[in-house]
């Protein structure tokens, strides 16, 4: 495989010239994603933010909703209302999108199809950063199509009042219930931070989609019922002492019927639950900063294939995670420096008994050669006991002009296979065909990517931001349909049979392209209006033309678009997307994946006083049909409404 120069791109940002440049209306977000606390012009990366008074204004029930109204963000969701959804960027699968809460790490080791089950609710939420791109060299495996972090009020340093209490009560169509309360209170010593959340719906009936013995069509409710609570402290022990710890609870319980399978038989339904602890001691001084974390998940699943026989598969997973980190400034130069160890467990009747260590230690630094160029440099030694020693470098670049920022990055990845893309369905008696079939013998992906691209501000307002990615792999893994006799002393399988085998895919090459649009203005005295419009072009392409399950799932063509509007007291809000793939059918089921699809989402408040709104939402407007994953309808145009309030200091 070539390999990217990646000094190639120092000298061509260099050439551009050393002359100090006047900075003027350039985004003054600071963001925690870098590791180093930077400004968005200065990292060298394609980094969007999207904040609280954001979600409390967009048409979105759920975090995944959310995120999908960043452009570049690709949801793959299997129902409404975040009951179970796959987070793609960059086309890379939902594999590789690294999900951190508060900086720490969160992807299940169990499978990545549980790394949207985020246990925060978002009341607690302070802001969301996604970062497109690979950062494996500061946060290790998984970081291959970018960071998604999401940080809390008690762990952000951004307090704005003394106390806020805020909430929403709505109802709605198929007997939904939503309902929400935050508060966060912030003392002379200490901050205090909590958050409860509930959704549920019998859910909306979904007919024709099963073929029985009997060729009849049969119908079925995609139910949701989803719960999430947590809490959280912070105090100052001294005047350079601080400590911060979070607890969370996350239940969810749905119909999962075809949503890992295209079976006649299926009739699944799934209860996970996942308890989320984190703890950081932090020290500060004049010109350091040494914060040491502990993170703790564990996570149960039951799943129901068909009640009709026995079909049960029960998962516990658990999750340790030690984090420290050591900040340096000095002289305009910024040295970080930490190391990480993590522990993984799963006990599965289908998947064995399994566990793994994992450790890396990276180095990172930032500086400014001449006032406008910024320089920031990573490497990470990481170590697992599914791949070994692996080394991981990364190098970002900006150079800022009046109106515009250049900016370039490169760096290499890894991931290591899941638990369930080694062993799954491996201690299963006489496994029907069609069923996926993990392979203990898979070997860790290996990716190296490039991009470059630029930011230009028209005033203090407009933002056009264009970005050209590519990523090139090695040993992709995936699920390629692949016959009994050539799997290989691996399962229990019927002779002659098909199944869906996990295998290690040759060279993989993915290019995009990424452009955005951004408007922000506040109204003095009356309001605000914001504005964005996002496009995604993915090409992805392997060397052997292996046909598989998910490499090839994402979008080619993604835009996606939001509409933000509080004037007085009338909020209107809008967002969509139109999406184009590769089609798909599944006539066991008769189900089919259509190439293209567009749904659009809507909300209109009025406050009866400052803080209390009257609302009205209507999602999928238009009563799209579609679905993101073969056999998984999702819901058809759904009314709510409500109230939602807020009070402080």
């Amino acid at each position: 495989m070539k390999r990217f120069p990646l000094f190639l791109l120092f000298f061509i940002l260099l050439s551009l010239g050393t002359k100090a440049q006047k900075v003027i209306s350039l985004d003054t977000v600071e963001v925690n994603s870098a590791h180093i606390p930077l400004k968005i012009h200065q990292t060298g990366r394609n980094i969007s933010v999207i904040s609280r008074q954001d979600m409390e204004l967009l048409p979105v029930n759920s975090l995944d909703e959310v995120l999908q109204a960043i452009p570049g963000v690709e949801i793959q969701s299997r129902n409404g209302f975040g009951a179970q959804a796959d987070i793609l960027l960059r086309g890379g699968t939902f594999t590789q999108a690294l999900i951190l809460l508060d900086g720490m790490r969160l992807n299940d080791p169990l499978t990545a199809h549980f790394n949207g089950n985020i246990p925060v609710s978002m009341a607690e939420i302070d802001r969301i950063e996604v970062m497109r791109g690979p950062a494996a060299a500061i946060y290790g495996p998984d970081a291959v199509g970018g960071v998604i972090n999401i940080i809390t009020r008690t762990f952000s340093s951004r307090q704005k009042r003394d106390m806020e209490a805020s909430g929403k009560l709505s109802f709605g169509e198929n007997e939904l219930i939503q309902a929400q309360q935050g508060i966060s209170v912030l003392g002379e010593n200490y901050i205090f931070g909590g958050g409860l959340s509930l959704t549920q719906s019998l859910g909306e009936f979904v007919e024709g989609q099963r073929i029985d013995s009997s060729n009849v069509l049969e119908g079925f409710n995609n139910y949701f019922d989803i719960k999430t609570a947590g809490a959280s402290f912070g105090t100052n022990l001294s005047n350079r002492l601080s400590l911060r710890a979070r607890t969370a609870y996350d239940y969810r319980d749905f119909s999962a019927r075809y949503f890992y399978s295209g079976s006649p038989f299926d009739k699944s339904t799934e209860i996970t639950q996942n308890w989320w602890n984190h703890i950081q001691l932090a020290y500060y001084s004049n010109r350091s900063y040494t914060d040491f974390n502990v993170g703790y998940k564990y996570n149960t699943d039951e799943f129901v294939f068909s009640p009709d026989f026995p079909s049960t598969n029960n998962h516990i997973s658990q999750y340790l995670n030690l984090y420290l980190n050591h900040l340096y400034i000095f002289r305009g130069m910024s040295i970080k420096m930490g190391a990480q160890a993590d522990h993984r467990q799963v006990a599965s009747n289908d998947r064995g008994d399994h566990q793994d260590w994992h450790a890396g230690a990276y180095l990172m630094t930032y500086f400014q050669p001449v006032e406008s160029l910024h320089i920031s440099a990573s490497a990470r030694a990481d170590y697992d006991q599914n791949y070994g020693l692996a080394f991981l470098p990364q190098l970002n670049m900006s150079y800022v002009f009046p109106k515009w920022v250049l900016r370039a990055a490169a760096g290499r990845s890894i991931r290591a296979a899941d638990y369930t893309e080694r062993y799954v369905s491996n201690n299963l008696e006489n496994l029907t065909p069609g069923r996926s079939l993990g392979n203990p013998d898979l070997l860790a992906e290996q990716s190296w990517s490039e991009e470059i691209g630029f930011d230009y501000f028209v005033g203090n307002h407009f933002q056009l931001k264009a970005t050209g990615f590519l990523r090139q792999s090695e040993r992709l893994i995936d699920y390629v349909r692949t016959n009994e006799a050539e799997i290989g002393e691996v399962g229990k399988l019927q002779p002659g049979q098909d199944y869906f085998f996990a295998q290690n895919i040759s060279e993989v090459v993915t290019k995009g392209i990424e452009i955005e649009a951004w408007y922000r203005k506040r109204i003095p005295t009356v309001g605000r209006i914001q504005l964005s419009l996002g496009y995604t072009f993915l090409q992805t392409s392997n060397e052997a033309n292996t046909v598989s399950v998910y490499l090839s799932s994402h979008a080619k063509h993604l835009l996606t678009g939001h509409f933000i509007l509080h004037y007085k007291r009338l909020n209107v809000s809008f967002s969509g997307l139109y999406k184009e793939r590769n089609p798909r059918a599944a006539e066991a089921i008769n189900s089919n994946l259509a190439a293209a699809y567009s749904v659009w989402n809507g909300k209109i408040g009025f406050h009866l006083q400052p803080r209390i709104v009257l609302q009205l939402q209507v999602n999928n407007i238009f009563d799209t049909y579609y679905q993101n994953i073969l056999g998984s309808k999702m819901p058809g145009r759904w009314i709510s409404g409500g109230v939602s309030w807020e009070f402080g200091k």
